[in-house]
């Protein structure tokens, strides 16, 4: 099995920076999915995660949110147990 990793971002967003920061810090690789120039792929963003907001990151499926979002799952440990599969 592996970790899903997929993060919705836009070449100018300072906070999907950072979370592709943490994400390439920890090792973890990640889908980048640009939505600055398709406008489906932005609906398909807010039909999975119901936000308008970039960054947005889905782990294995599940939304878990925005770079603050994130960084908190870094903090409290939470975030490498989402990325831990088996």
């Amino acid at each position: 099995m592996y970790t899903s990793v997929i993060l919705y971002s836009t070449p100018i967003c300072p906070y999907c920076v950072r979370a592709k920061n943490l994400l390439q810090k920890k090792g973890v690789p990640f889908q980048e999915i640009d939505i600055s120039e398709n406008p489906a792929l932005e609906t398909e963003m807010i039909r999975l995660t119901g936000k308008m907001t970039v960054p947005q990151i889905v782990i294995n499926g599940t939304p878990v949110g925005g770079c603050d979002d994130l960084y908190e799952l870094e903090r409290t440990g939470e975030l490498d147990r989402l990325l831990r599969v088996g």
